[in-house]
């Protein structure tokens, strides 16, 4: 049956569908010898499909992978840097490089905390596409006391380049002490640097920012640099949160825990 090409792609655990999707613009990928285009229908059955001059092998099933990392503070999320800092693929053992793993989503290179990581590109779409509420949860510290009046208008949401964030939800969880406030941020959305972006418009300055959930994936105990493969069960949680039903889950590779080598 045919599908979309940036779907078959992500589906095979080569990219996410939007990586997918900038490699057919950049004419990396080519169908029966000629070059791709956005929207283009293939049959994995008669098709031939290749990335950089390398064909895909459809008949070969990918093993699919799900990480939570404990991302520390300094590491990029993205699969390389053009400036030689350390990436999250950088730093896994060698044996988890090669395996098509990439960020679900960003944390800053400033910001530590709860990652996901996987080579299961059509997780990584309905996890990252506006159109899916999945929420991730945010321990704050910022260099001032932020008043109530402040925080009302960061629950309701704040401007940021010509439209209101969305609705918020923002709690302070300890009293504001040496001049500072930590707030628990819980968002439905994911703008670039956003956090960081609303605390600037309201006049207050991030000092500390740390995920600690994605969705119903709790960071818990796991400490800085280490990593563990999600359960099935909390895979098909992620998939409900994402108003995503799907037929047969996905089961994960057998699990794993480590620390990455910091």
């Amino acid at each position: 049956m045919p599908e979309r090409l940036q779907k078959v792609l992500a589906q095979h655990g080569l990219a996410s569908r939007r990586q997918a999707e900038a490699w057919i613009q950049s004419g990396r990928v080519t169908v029966n010898g000629a070059a791709a285009y956005l929207g283009q229908k293939v049959d994995l059955t008669t098709d031939r499909i290749a990335v950089d001059n390398r064909p895909m092998q459809p008949a070969q099933s990918p093993q699919y992978h799900y990480l939570l990392l404990h991302k520390p503070l300094g590491v990029v999320s993205t699969c390389a840097d053009p400036e030689g800092r350390p990436t999250v693929l950088d730093a896994l053992p060698e044996q988890l490089q090669s395996l098509g793993l990439h960020p679900v989503g960003r944390l800053d290179a400033y910001s530590t905390g709860a990652l996901l990581l996987t080579n299961d590109g059509d997780l990584t779409y309905r996890l990252t596409h506006p159109k899916h509420d999945v929420a991730k949860t945010y321990q704050v510290q910022l260099e001032g006391v932020v008043s109530e009046q402040d925080l009302a208008a960061w629950r309701q949401g704040v401007e940021l380049d010509g439209r209101l964030t969305r609705p918020a939800h923002v709690r302070r969880i300890a009293p504001p002490t040496d001049g500072t406030t930590r707030l628990e941020i819980k968002l439905l959305e994911g703008r670039n640097r956003q956090i960081r972006r609303v605390a600037q418009t309201l006049g207050y300055r991030v000092l500390r920012l740390h995920r600690t959930a994605v969705g119903s994936i709790q960071l818990g105990a796991l400490r800085s640099g280490a990593y563990r493969t999600l359960s099935s069960a909390e895979i098909e949680a992620l998939l409900a949160e994402s108003d995503v039903q799907p037929t047969v889950l996905k089961q994960p590779s057998s699990p794993v825990v480590g620390t990455l080598p910091f």
